[in-house]
């Protein structure tokens, strides 16, 4: 069962691994993202790429995910996208190609709805690509063939 604040709203009070796996109540992970995180565009841009860096996808998409549920209506599609693009990263990192394959598949389809401006000086037809390469990739040839660097992605252009 899922841990829930007082409100009722589920909470994320176990611990993880870096790869973002739950343990056990008690174990030693990685410090959490807060649930309630809430950041600047820029200063989400640059926390995701910090994870993203240090070879933390799940917790990048963490970060993404706060940014999608405060974002506004002109920016929360591409947060969401964002997010998946983390997610799908993480499935990568974590073995699993069908997941990682889908939800790249997905973000690359998010991101490239976006018109304007990016937020924090995003890439976004970097991203895109990326996530659309990575996804065949997977799709082809399985996670084992994609090396670490490229589930570490550049943000920004």
């Amino acid at each position: 069962m899922r841990d829930r604040d007082p409100a009722g709203r589920a909470r994320n009070a176990r611990p993880r691994d870096v790869l973002g796996r739950p343990l056990p109540h008690g174990a030693q992970g990685v410090p959490a993202i807060p649930d309630d995180l809430d950041l600047t565009p820029d200063e989400t841009v640059t926390e995701a790429q910090r994870l993203f860096d240090e070879g933390m996808p799940f917790h990048a998409h963490e970060v993404l995910e706060a940014a999608w549920k405060t974002a506004g209506p002109e920016s929360r599609e591409l947060w969401r996208a964002l997010a998946q693009y983390g997610a799908g990263l993480t499935h990568a990192q974590r073995g699993n190609s069908r997941g990682a394959a889908s939800l790249l598949e997905r973000a690359g389809d998010g991101i490239a709805r976006w018109i304007g401006d990016p937020p924090a000086g995003l890439d976004v037809r970097g991203l895109q690509q990326h996530a659309f390469t990575l996804a065949e990739r997977i799709a082809r040839e399985g996670v084992e063939s994609v090396p670490e660097s490229d589930l570490r992605p550049t943000l920004r252009a």
